[in-house]
């Protein structure tokens, strides 16, 4: 799917950004149809797949941002690259000034008139809401924008703040926000959005009510009064740092506040996977695994 708001993000970052998209797979290949990355002069952000393919698909990216336009090429991975996989990819690269509209960006790379497979593509997407997959169509691209789907609130910039900025920042489908007391506490994190308040508490008034929170403050009282608000305010999920000990004290506190013990339960704690370690990396990588299965086991859900 195509990220609108990922390419906005960039744009405004760099000014003008090409975007390189895999737009067919023949056999084995890297990554599945839909995998992009963003490329401009100096970076890149997101991956289709790594090794030769993707150094000569950044190489070729840069090479086309002075001129704008687009092209489409089809590399085959083992004799013209080298590479393991057997297969043939095709790529489509397009330099980007501004964001296209969704819901369904569909858009000629040859000039050609839009074919009435890709109108009908169109017309059912705005009229039904059928969504697409990403394909190529006698010269037209045609692929559905994604909207990022999880509101992760983060609250606290420390080592594990950081460790969970790092890991799921790159994520798709997420848009992240950070609260901590001061902005000295962050560091530079483009495309996430960052809250310094300096009563972090009172920010808990501004998350969606579908937001999913992972409590990791300096000060056990913070995340008392944390765990306390999003109680009353409302979550889909919440995920406190912590021992067996703590979750403990928190339970009984939370229970004197006036929670109910079934809402007190909806927070977990400890976040991550226990058995990974402590190291802020490891509570991080968990994290994010838990996370990945719940995105799975929603799409199979839907599937069902």
């Amino acid at each position: 799917m195509f990220d609108l708001s990922g390419l906005q993000q960039a744009l405004k970052a760099q000014g003008r950004v090409a975007r390189v998209v895999v737009a067919g797979v023949e056999g084995s290949g890297p990554r599945d149809v839909g995998a992009a990355m963003l490329v401009w002069v100096e970076g890149q952000s997101g991956t289709i797949g790594g090794g030769a393919l993707e150094w000569q698909a950044v190489q070729r990216a840069r090479g086309m941002l002075a001129a704008g336009g687009s092209c489409v090429t089809r590399e085959a991975l083992g004799p013209a690259l080298g590479q393991c996989c057997g297969g043939a990819v095709t790529l489509v690269t397009e330099v980007y000034d501004a964001v296209p509209a969704g819901p369904v960006v569909a858009r000629s790379l040859d000039g050609s008139a839009m074919p009435l497979a890709v109108s009908r593509i169109l017309t059912a997407a705005r009229g039904q809401g059928v969504m697409p997959a990403t394909r190529l169509i006698s010269g037209w691209l045609v692929e559905a924008a994604s909207e990022p789907q999880r509101q992760v609130w983060i609250w606290g910039a420390g080592h594990v703040g950081r460790a969970l900025e790092s890991v799921l920042a790159p994520l798709p489908g997420l848009t992240l926000t950070w609260i901590d007391i001061a902005a000295d506490r962050f560091p530079d994190a483009p495309g996430v959005r960052v809250l310094p308040v300096p009563d972090p508490a009172d920010a808990v008034a501004l998350a969606p009510r579908d937001a999913e929170h992972l409590i990791v403050t300096f000060s056990h009282a913070l995340d008392l009064e944390l765990c306390h608000r999003l109680l009353t305010h409302g979550f889909a999920r919440c995920g406190l740092i912590g021992s067996a000990t703590k979750w403990a004290r928190f339970r009984s506190r939370l229970a004197a506040l006036g929670h109910e013990p079934a809402e007190i339960a909806r927070i977990q704690c400890p976040i991550g996977e226990p058995a990974l370690g402590k190291h802020p990396q490891a509570i991080a990588v968990g994290v994010a695994a838990a996370l990945l299965r719940q995105d799975r086991q929603a799409a199979a859900s839907r599937v069902l």
